[in-house]
């Protein structure tokens, strides 16, 4: 399946959002730290609601430390700054979906990591900053999930 990432993220709700996005989608969510807030935090808690046992979470302490982790083949950096739209890749299982902090978005430093294969963008109004990262990564997997017939739905 595919693997959501979200590097340091700050904002518990959203995070909570993707446990359950991850849930509902058998995708696995890595978080790399620095987190901005504790994984037993309420607002995470209930964002995910009843589907934190559902999900596979996998938080590592550094993106070095989930790069040795996941050994990935393809990273895809969601950024408003590329010029390649998300609904032209190609997605295949074991990809990673790598998405920025709330409110900065992925550093320069992280847009340049040697494991990125392509940086994304989703379309927007112009003069429009972001998206919620939540609706951002929903948005992905489900463009990635939508390619290969939403395998194991109902």
């Amino acid at each position: 399946m595919f693997r959501l990432m979200f590097h340091e993220p700050k904002i518990p709700p959203n995070t909570g959002n993707a446990i359950r996005l991850s849930a509902i989608t058998g995708s696995e969510l890595h978080l790399v730290g620095p987190l901005g807030f504790d994984m037993s935090e309420p607002k995470l808690k209930r964002a995910g609601l009843d589907y934190h046992d559902l999900a596979s979470v996998t938080v590592h302490d550094d993106l070095d430390a989930a790069w040795t982790a996941l050994q990935p083949e393809r990273v895809y950096a969601f950024t408003a700054h590329a010029t390649t739209s998300f609904a032209d890749i190609a997605y295949q299982p074991g990809d990673v979906l790598l998405f920025g902090p709330e409110p900065t978005g992925l550093s320069d430093e992280v847009l340049a990591d040697s494991h990125i294969t392509e940086q994304l963008r989703i379309p927007m109004l112009a003069g429009r900053r972001s998206l919620n990262l939540a609706n951002a990564a929903s948005i992905a997997l489900y463009e990635a999930w939508r390619q290969h017939g939403y395998a194991g739905s109902n």
